[in-house]
C-alpha cells in the first residue's frame, strides 16, 4: 500500500549554500523508485509516494540519496499526508491566523528529539515570542512588529538544531493543500 509523504530536508538552498536545483531533486526521487514526486519552493520540500511500509528505512533510503546524488550530508523529516494534517488541526488556537501581527514557524522534529527537550532549551524573549508542544512538531509565533527581537534564531546556536527543521506556517498550510490535491 503505497503512502503519501512530504520530505522536510533541512538546510538545502539556505543561505547559498547546498544548492540543488528542485528539477533535479525531483529526477533523483523518481530515478530512485519513488512516485507522484513534486517539489514546492526552493527550500527542499518533496512530495511523493511509497510503498516502502518501513519510515526508518524510508527517511534512511533518501538521506543516502541526497548524498550520493548531490554530496549532501543532511537529515529528512518524513511526514505523512495523515501527520501533516494532524500537525495542522493541533495548531494552538488562533496560530497562524494573523500573519500581519504574527509570524509562525513549525519546528519538525527528528527522533530522538522531543517537544520537551526544544521547549526546554528554548529562550522566549517575553511579550515577543510563544512556542508551544505538539506531536513530534513545536509551534514557533513571534509579533511581527518584533520580530528583530525574538529569539527563535538563537536556536540555530544549540546542540538540538541538528535534529529539527523549520518550517513557516505558510507552507506548512500550503504542503498539506498540495497532499490534499
Amino acid at each position: 500500500m503505497s503512502t503519501t509523504y512530504v520530505a522536510l530536508l533541512r538546510g538545502i538552498n539556505v543561505g547559498g549554500r547546498n544548492k540543488v536545483r528542485m528539477a533535479d531533486l525531483a529526477a533523483a526521487f523518481r530515478a530512485h523508485g519513488l512516485a507522484d514526486v513534486r517539489t514546492y519552493i526552493a527550500s527542499g520540500n518533496v512530495l511523493f509516494s511509497s510503498d516502502e511500509p518501513d519510515r526508518a528505512t524510508l527517511s534512511c533510503d533518501v538521506e543516502a540519496l541526497l548524498s550520493r546524488e548531490f554530496g549532501l550530508d543532511t537529515v529528512v523529516a518524513l511526514r505523512s499526508q495523515e501527520e501533516l494534517r494532524r500537525i495542522v488541526a493541533e495548531a494552538p488556537a488562533g496560530f497562524g491566523t494573523a500573519p500581519r501581527d504574527q509570524l509562525c514557524d513549525v519546528l519538525f522534529l527528528l527522533p530522538p528529539l522531543t517537544p520537551g527537550d526544544v521547549l526546554a532549551q528554548l529562550s522566549l524573549r517575553e511579550g515577543v515570542d510563544e512556542a508551544a508542544a505538539g506531536t513530534d512538531v513545536v509551534y514557533f509565533g513571534r509579533l511581527a512588529a518584533r520580530r528583530n527581537q525574538s529569539r527563535l534564531s538563537r536556536i540555530m546556536s544549540l546542540p538540538l538544531y541538528r535534529h529539527l527543521t523549520i518550517r513557516s506556517w505558510g507552507t506548512t498550510t500550503r504542503l498539506l493543500a498540495l497532499l490534499e490535491v
